[in-house]
């Protein structure tokens, strides 16, 4: 199918101002490499200005006590709310912004004013959970976002796709009992922070509607785009959602520091086409990515141009399946996630 329409970018100077400890691996030198891959596209793209997410939006996902906490913790900063997140003067309203530039993009595709986007936002959101900031995250992004999409935009099914390196503790447990909202994550296993286990699928109403994809490290281009074709695809095309988030980070790159991971820039381009792809099969080709990790300013630059490629490709083209060898890492990775759900998705496994 060939797309028409416009690819939006949210991009704001103000998500550098959230500022922590020096050397610190979530910086603001981050967005300079997401710039650039953003400047070399900047003809193609349409701006879309951020906004400031209000309590009533963040509160559809976060608990009162959680606004309270971050804003306190504002007051007194700079200051840290666990080992790795840290909270300067301004991070409340970077924070507030990165989820309202989430949104505002979200529902600019869901009406159709753009076919597709980008969030360049920071801090990043998949850890953050309902009443905690944890692993560089305040609030999340991805998750504020889709109670968006449904509450003010009247979707019913959305489809989150996590590939950060990282598993989305946050994410997956806002929604982990809800059926409508499925939550699919590839990430190094076992790794900070600690879930995402192949077992866990969700709970009560939402049973099957978490699918977690654990990875060895060591874990390449054939893994990673092996998994989405032979677990997102069946998935999706199961599910129908009526939109597809994606929680990008770039810190499965072979440079990422925090990381044990081998992706290229070709793998990610291949990763993110399969996905638009898909989008453009299943949902009108609605999908939504939303910068999370990525420390090395090689992975990131070579990812954001990676994922714009794909977002912008007039025709987009699912790469070819990489082959499934018994025994292989990516034989295990599928079959753990079969032994779970393949009951549940038909496909699920196949090329």
């Amino acid at each position: 199918m060939t797309a028409t329409g416009a690819t939006g970018i949210v991009e704001d100077p103000r998500y550098r101002e959230h500022r922590g400890p020096a050397g610190h691996p979530e910086r603001p030198d981050r967005l300079s490499a997401v710039h650039a891959a953003i400047a070399a596209r900047e003809p193609e793209l349409k701006r879309i200005a951020a906004r400031v997410a209000s309590d009533e939006k963040l509160l559809r996902v976060h608990t009162r006590a959680h606004l309270a906490a971050i804003s306190d913790a504002a007051r007194q900063a700079p200051t840290q709310l666990d080992p790795d997140t840290y909270v300067s003067p301004a991070s409340e309203q970077v924070a507030r912004l990165a989820a309202g530039g989430a949104i505002e993009l979200a529902k600019r595709v869901a009406r159709g004013e753009l076919h597709n986007g980008l969030a360049a936002v920071r801090p990043p959101g998949h850890h953050a959970e309902a009443g905690q900031a944890m692993g560089f995250c305040l609030f999340n992004n991805a998750a504020v976002a889709a109670e968006a999409l449904r509450a003010e935009e009247g979707l019913e099914r959305i489809l989150i796709l996590d590939w950060d390196v990282h598993h989305g503790n946050g994410t997956q447990h806002c929604f982990e009992a809800d059926r409508d909202v499925l939550y699919a994550s590839t990430h190094q296993f076992p790794h900070y922070p600690g879930t995402g286990a192949a077992i866990e699928a969700g709970r009560d109403a939402g049973l099957g509607a978490t699918v977690n994809v654990p990875m060895p490290a060591g874990c390449g281009d054939a893994e990673h785009v092996g998994a989405l074709h032979r677990v997102l695809v069946p998935v999706a095309h199961s599910f129908q959602p009526e939109f597809l988030l994606v929680s990008c980070g770039f810190d499965a790159h072979r440079d990422d520091p925090l990381a044990a991971m081998q992706v290229s820039e070709t793998g990610y381009r291949d990763m993110a086409e399969l996905t638009r792809a898909l989008a453009e099969e299943i949902c009108g080709g609605r999908l939504v990515v939303l910068l999370e990790g990525g420390y090395a300013p090689s992975g990131l630059e070579e990812g954001t141009r990676a994922v714009l490629d794909a977002l912008l490709d007039p025709d987009p083209t699912p790469p070819p399946v990489p082959e499934l060898t018994p025994g292989s890492p990516l034989d295990r990775i599928v079959a753990a996630v079969v032994s779970v759900h393949g009951s549940r998705f038909p496909g699920l496994g196949a090329g």
